[in-house]
């Protein structure tokens, strides 16, 4: 006697044919979600040489005595502080103030953040920036659009948008 009750059930053809539909599917799902998730085509992401001007007229017209950095980063150390340095695989904890080219604030954290943000995790300008200074350090960043987020919008920052934050970096793991 056999105690399976679905293949007494169903013949074995219709199971290999449910088989195989359900295989089907899943296929068809996975082309569906991945052709939604491809970058838009017609993205360009704009060359750092690009944004220079912008980049340095922010900074004369704030008061910003910018370094530019090899990548194209724009940073002004205020304090460098005396705790240990962030590094790739160090986790952070920040207070900020995002800014657009307008002077429009766009995001802002007065206070640190509670569960550190791995700084692997970040945007470009903020892996390469916040490395510079120490724990307990104060640093000014202009960073261009290709090493913020890009040519595509992200939540409501438009792409292609230079950026400037004010982070003081409270605490390194």
């Amino acid at each position: 006697m056999n105690n399976c009750l679905f293949t007494d059930t169903y013949p074995k053809s219709k199971i290999t044919a449910l088989k195989k539909f359900i295989l089907f599917l899943v296929f068809a799902l996975t082309v569906a979600l991945n052709t939604g998730c491809k970058k838009n085509k017609s993205c360009k992401l704009n060359p750092v040489a690009k944004e220079v001007s912008q980049i340095q007229s922010y900074a004369a017209a704030n008061g910003i005595t910018a370094t530019a950095h090899s990548s194209g980063l724009y940073y002004e150390i205020i304090n460098m502080g005396t705790g240990p340095k962030a590094n790739s695989a160090s986790k952070i904890s920040i207070t900020y103030t995002g800014k657009y080219m307008s002077g429009q604030i766009f995001d802002q954290q007065l206070t640190p953040n509670v569960k550190p943000w791995a700084l692997s995790g970040l945007i470009q300008g903020w892996m390469i920036g916040i490395p510079l200074i120490n724990e307990g350090g104060h640093i000014k960043l202009i960073v261009p659009s290709s090493l913020a987020y890009g040519c595509e919008q992200f939540y409501d920052i438009p792409g292609n948008s230079v950026l400037f934050f004010d982070i003081y970096l409270v605490d390194v793991q």
